[in-house]
C-alpha cells in the first residue's frame, strides 16, 4: 500500500505526543513493507529534496517551518504525483488538512486525519478540517466524544489507541526502585499532590514510591513530600528513557495515575503491560479511566478512585495482589494488532471510495 503522511512538522523538528504517535505509525507501516512517504518541511540541510529515516521517506516541500503557506500550496501538486492509496494527515495546523484534502481528491485517495485532541482551542478552521476528512482517528473515547461534539457523524470517528511493544517489555530486566510508581511531566496538570496525600495516610504501612519525570513543579512536589514527612520514602528519578521506565514499571507493584488532563494515558498503558496494578483518580478531562475499566472487566487489576482516601484504600488492597512483570492480556495494545486497526481503517475508506 502507498501511504502519504502529511504534516509540516515531524519528530525531527519537535517532540510532542501527537507527532510521536504519527511518527510511530509511519515507521511501523514502513517496517511492515508499505511504501510510506511523509510530506513535510525539510529537517535536513543540503540540496536533497528527500531523506530516508527509519524506513520512511521524508519529502521536503519547503525549507523551513515558517513556509506553511507554500507547503499547503505544494501539497495539491505533490500528492497526486505520488499517487497514494490513502493520505494520512496530522491535524495541527488545521490548514494542512484542508490542503491535503484537495490533493487527496485529485489523487482519488481517501483522507484519514489523526486527531490527538491537543489543540489549545478548537476553532472554525479545526472544525472545517475535520469535516473535510473521510475518517478521523482519535486515541481515546474522551477525544472521540470531543470530535463528535464538533458535528461529525458517529461512524466517521474511530478510536485507535497508542500502542506498546510487548516483545520489548519482555526483554527488559526489572529494576526495584519503588513499590508505587508515578510517571509524568511534573507541571501544573500533574496533580501529584493527590498521590502524596494518599501516601501520607499510609505512614504506618511499609511502602516505597518512585516518581519518574521532571518539570517546573518538581520542587513544589518535593516540598509537599517533606511537609507531609514522607520524603524519605520517595525516590525522584527525573527524566528517564523508555528502557529505564519499563524497568522501573516491571519492578514496581502499583502505577498511580492522578493527572487532571490526559488525552491518552501512554505511561499507564506501558506500566499495565509491564505488570503493574493500575490506580486511576478519575477526572473529567482524563481518559486514563478507560484503561482501568478494561482491567476491571478482564482481571480486576485496576481501580478507579475519586479521592485521596479511596486512593489510599486501593493501594492497601493492591498490596495483596499478585506481582507481575508482564501482563499478556494487554497484547491487543501491541504494535502489531494496533497497526492492523489502522490498515483496516484505510481499507474501509478505500472500499467506500470504490478504490479497493
Amino acid at each position: 500500500m502507498r501511504i502519504a503522511f502529511v504534516s509540516l512538522e515531524t519528530a525531527l523538528h519537535c517532540d510532542y505526543e501527537a507527532i510521536d504517535r504519527l511518527t510511530r505509525t509511519a515507521e511501523l507501516l514502513a517496517a511492515r513493507g508499505h511504501d510510506v512517504t511523509w510530506f513535510c518541511a525539510k529537517w535536513w540541510t543540503g540540496e536533497k529534496s528527500e531523506w530516508e529515516h527509519e524506513g520512511v521517506c521524508y519529502r521536503g516541500l519547503v525549507d523551513d517551518l515558517a513556509d506553511a503557506r507554500k507547503f499547503r500550496y505544494s501539497l495539491a501538486v505533490a500528492l497526486p504525483k505520488f499517487s497514494p492509496d490513502v493520505v494520512h494527515a496530522g491535524a495541527i495546523p488545521p490548514g494542512q488538512v484542508s490542503a491535503a484534502s484537495k490533493g487527496a481528491r485529485v489523487a482519488r485517495a481517501p483522507l484519514v486525519t489523526d486527531w490527538y485532541g491537543d489543540a489549545a482551542n478548537v476553532s472554525r478552521s479545526h472544525r472545517k478540517a475535520l469535516k473535510k476528512s473521510d475518517a478521523v482517528i482519535a486515541p481515546s473515547r474522551l477525544v472521540q466524544t470531543r470530535v463528535w461534539e464538533q458535528g461529525l457523524a458517529e461512524d466517521a470517528v474511530e478510536v485507535i489507541p497508542n500502542s506498546v511493544d510487548m516483545d520489548y517489555i519482555e526483554s527488559v530486566d526489572p529494576v526495584t526502585a519503588g513499590d508505587i510508581v508515578y510517571s509524568r511531566r511534573l507541571d501544573e496538570g500533574a496533580n501529584l499532590e493527590s498521590l502524596l496525600l494518599a501516601l501520607a495516610e499510609l505512614r504506618q504501612v511499609d511502602w516505597s514510591a518512585v516518581v519518574v519525570g521532571d518539570g517546573p513543579e518538581r520542587e513544589n512536589y518535593q516540598r509537599q513530600a517533606r511537609d507531609l514527612r514522607i520524603d524519605d520514602r520517595i525516590t525522584w528519578l527525573g527524566e528517564c528513557d523508555r528502557e529505564q521506565r519499563v524497568a522501573v514499571y516491571k519492578g514496581a507493584h502499583v502505577f498511580a495515575q492522578t493527572a487532571h488532563e490526559c488525552l491518552f494515558a501512554t505511561e499507564l498503558l506501558w506500566a499495565l503491560a509491564s505488570g503493574c496494578i493500575g490506580i486511576v483518580e478519575y477526572h473529567a478531562d482524563s481518559s486514563a479511566h478507560e484503561l482501568v475499566e478494561l482491567r476491571q472487566m478482564d482481571a480486576e487489576r485496576g481501580f478507579r478512585t475519586t479521592s485521596e482516601s479511596e486512593l489510599a484504600d486501593a493501594i492497601r488492597e493492591a498490596a495483596d495482589m499478585e506481582h507481575k512483570v508482564v501482563d499478556e492480556s494487554f497484547a491487543e495494545f501491541d504494535h502489531r494488532p494496533v497497526l492492523e486497526r489502522y490498515l483496516d481503517c484505510y481499507r474501509e475508506e478505500m472500499e467506500s471510495a470504490g478504490l479497493f
